[in-house]
């Protein structure tokens, strides 16, 4: 038997109980993984009210990223009990065990601790992507981040910094008390209210390379109006609650171009591509360069709690579970 926060009710935060239930057993192609950490997202609170774009059967675990140390593993894989790993899967990591596909499972070095690692397949994997493969992204090039104080939006700002860029962040929260534990501070920060000009401004007018949108609302429509010629707008999400809609004649005047990132899309179909951008990423965190801000260490029957805060933006930082 085991303990685990699963969704019993759609009903948000309220409906995620912690129960204890029979241990997972690995099947044929599975690692059996002891959770110490795992990173609480976005995604869990929408999965708590069914709003999500997967509704898995009622109950089921939450959890889609976690970091801990393997229990058991199949022959023949690259695995073995006693390995620290982190893990990208469906949703199971809420729990002190999971049992997790070995395509999801990914080595984790000894300096990197395990709240740190539970924090990183999500969004900074969905980052590498972004920014390299469907940004195009340059050294040299300026990016323009929204949503700066989120998730997403630090592993934009680092990497993007990492990766030589530029980076202008806009927010409508103060970021140096978040960054400042990790050691960042973009190059420019802007407030909302206005941002468009501003990054005119900052530029001399010619505008940005790329931008860093998951946000949504009015956000990719303004932010039109600050690219540079053959500028790139990347859409990631719409955590502000509204999908935009473009006028798309508005993108010949720069030849820009409003590109889609979709992660999990991608690997359902490439999943080998899993492993090679966790290798690109693995350096620049073992150099300092990509380090998730954790607000909030929680134990695991605070996992309400913890999507409660998510929900009402109380936490400056990840909030991490601990089973």
């Amino acid at each position: 038997m085991m303990h685990a926060a699963r969704v019993t009710r759609r009903t948000g935060p309220s409906g995620v109980e912690v129960q204890r239930i029979p241990a997972p057993t690995a099947a044929d192609g599975e690692v059996l993984v002891e959770v110490r950490a795992a990173g609480v997202t976005f995604p869990e609170l929408l999965l708590s009210y069914g709003r999500y774009q997967e509704r898995p059967p009622l109950p089921f675990v939450l959890g889609g990223e976690f970091a801990g140390v393997v229990r058991q593993a199949p022959p023949g894989s690259p695995f073995a009990p006693g390995d620290r790993v982190a893990c990208a899967s469906a949703q199971r990591g809420f729990a002190e065990l999971a049992a997790v596909p070995v395509g999801h499972v990914l080595p984790l070095p000894d300096r990197i601790g395990f709240p740190a690692a539970a924090c990183l397949p999500a969004n900074y994997l969905t980052m590498t992507f972004g920014l390299l493969h469907r940004g195009r992204l340059r050294p040299g090039e300026t990016v323009l981040v929204h949503g700066a104080s989120g998730g997403l939006g630090v592993a934009a700002m680092q990497l993007a910094s990492a990766f030589g860029a530029t980076v202008i962040a806009v927010t409508s929260t103060p970021l140096a008390e978040l960054l400042a534990p990790v050691g960042y501070a973009p190059d420019h920060v802007v407030p909302v209210e206005g941002f468009a000009a501003a990054v005119r401004d900052l530029t001399g007018g010619r505008g940005v390379d790329l931008v860093v949108d998951p946000v949504g609302n009015d956000r990719l429509e303004q932010s039109l109006d600050c690219l540079a010629p053959l500028g790139r707008a990347l859409v990631l999400g719409f955590a502000g609650g509204t999908i935009p809609v473009l006028a798309t004649d508005r993108l010949g005047r720069r030849n820009a171009d409003v590109v889609g990132v979709g992660w999990g899309a991608f690997l359902a179909a490439r999943p080998e591509r899993l492993h090679a951008e966790w290798r690109r990423l693995l350096p620049l965190v073992e150099r300092g360069l990509a380090r998730p801000p954790i607000g909030r260490l929680l134990p695991l029957h605070s996992a309400a709690e913890a999507l409660t805060m998510l929900e009402h933006r109380t936490a400056r930082g990840r909030i991490v579970l601990l089973p």
